[in-house]
């Protein structure tokens, strides 16, 4: 693609519009995700609906999403993004519209599935835009997306709890529905593109999917054929991959380390993130006895202290190098779950500065780790590569909340692997807590050992003077 569409072209209040709609849009999405947490009994009775039944509500979103996701971002390499961004929020909103008139079980299913369909394009694309038409300031426009997405993820059961409780489940669909107003917008204020060269392998496409969805499925339910199934078709996947001359994902980007390194540190980090997003809520009814609204409350600072760090981590990014701001991340996570472990089966006002320590490492992993990809891969490779970044994230999400959920079944527990730790009932929920700390450190050393080694390689090849 020609470099007609850079920053310069952009007056500093189109610049700022552009990404005000751009993060605004992303919240609606986020928050979408995590409103429908809260209301999952609400809509169980409504529809005399079992636990695994009423699950997919949840699942079924994610499972789409995930895959949508990297579908996008491979579009994105082809497509014009005011195209993509078009058809996407139109299918969104359109899917909450039949979610909110819903009269059924199986419309109201077919209704988030279209959502996550459509609404997919949005994180996706929301990666790609600074990439394309703002290069010169895309750290800092990262910082501002990912804190948009940490701020939306906490505030979104906030909301959930307050509109399900006070009116009803399907207000919640609205929230979506205006997001199609923002289509004029996007046509307005993105540049026009021409389509560029290229195919789509549906084959390998279609094998990629399923290979996702046997995944995340088998992680919800761990039925060992779904995980034998995953094997088989992601290894044709593999094969196709590398014997075919135009497939789905270059393999460029699987030989490339420092893209893979980078994309497994931000994987790491989410799960851990997500994890402690997971854990919080049960931990805070099971040994402190709060509401929910208690618990919203508590989530509520570190949320908006990620949401308020975006400009301040996209100044960093520019200023220190995405490879330190990776690290700090990383540092602030271990730290932050640390604590938590520690002061477990404590009062949940002690637990507040804990969780807010670890929620900045939030948008500062993400818009760290998505400035890093931008910069390693070249410019024809950005979308799929932020696709695949992207899906990595979300199943970060799906491992952490079935690893960790299943790991809350145990009971009888005794050994504590913190020694600072009190001895009790908190000993589940501070060895669950040391074991995200781990994931942090462990991605923090993989991260630090291989840039590293780039920099001490590149020294020794300085010549002699």
């Amino acid at each position: 693609m020609p470099d007609s569409h850079i920053s310069k072209e952009f007056t500093p209040n189109e610049r700022k519009r552009l990404i005000i709609l751009v993060c605004t849009i992303l919240a609606f999405a986020v928050m979408n995700g995590t409103m429908f947490n809260v209301a999952i009994p609400d809509i169980a009775a409504a529809f005399d609906l079992s636990p695994s039944e009423v699950s997919w509500v949840l699942t079924g979103y994610i499972l789409v999403f995930a895959i949508g996701s990297l579908m996008y971002g491979k579009l994105a390499d082809m497509y014009p993004i005011k195209t993509l961004f078009t058809i996407g929020i139109s299918i969104f909103a359109t899917g909450a519209f039949i979610g909110f008139i819903s009269p059924n079980y199986e419309t109201l299913l077919l209704a988030r599935l279209l959502q996550a369909a459509g609404g997919a394009t949005i994180p996706a694309l929301a990666f790609i835009v600074p990439i394309r038409f703002l290069p010169n300031e895309k750290g800092r426009v990262f910082g501002l997306i990912s804190s948009t997405v940490a701020f939306a993820s906490g505030v979104g059961p906030i909301i959930g709890g307050v509109v399900g409780g006070t009116m009803n489940w399907r207000v919640l669909f609205l929230f979506s529905v205006a997001t199609f107003f923002a289509i004029p917008l996007f046509r307005k204020w993105l540049p026009n593109e021409e389509k560029r060269k290229g195919s789509v392998d549906i084959p390998g496409a279609l094998l990629m999917a399923a290979s996702v969805a046997a995944l995340l499925i088998y992680i919800t339910t761990f039925l060992w054929y779904l995980l034998a199934l995953f094997v088989l078709l992601f290894g044709l996947f593999l094969y196709r991959t590398f014997t075919i001359e135009k497939p789905f994902i270059d393999p460029l980007i699987l030989k490339n380390t420092k893209y893979t390194i980078t994309a497994l540190t931000s994987f790491l980090g989410t799960s851990a993130l997500f994890g402690l997003i997971f854990v919080i809520p049960i931990m805070l009814r099971d040994l402190n006895e709060l509401s929910t609204l208690s618990i919203g409350l508590v989530l509520f600072p570190g949320a908006m202290a990620a949401g308020l760090i975006g400009q301040f981590g996209g100044k960093l990014i520019e200023q220190k190098g995405a490879t330190t701001v990776v690290k700090l991340a990383l540092l602030l996570i271990a730290s932050g779950t640390f604590f938590i472990s520690t002061f477990s089966g404590y009062a949940a006002w002690i637990i507040v500065p804990c969780l807010l320590i670890a929620y900045l490492g939030f948008p500062l992993i993400q818009s760290s780790t998505a400035d890093l990809i931008s910069s390693i891969l070249p410019e024809h490779q950005n979308g799929v590569g932020m696709g695949v970044f992207n899906l990595l994230n979300f199943m970060a999400g799906a491992f952490s909340s079935a690893i960790f959920g299943r790991l809350l079944d145990m009971q009888n527990v005794s050994l504590a692997l913190n020694p600072l730790a009190k001895l009790g009932d908190n000993i589940i929920y501070s060895n669950l807590y040391i074991g995200l700390s781990l994931v942090a450190i462990v991605a923090l050393s993989v991260f630090t050992l291989k840039f590293r080694l780039k920099h001490e390689r590149k020294l020794s090849e300085r010549p002699i003077s």
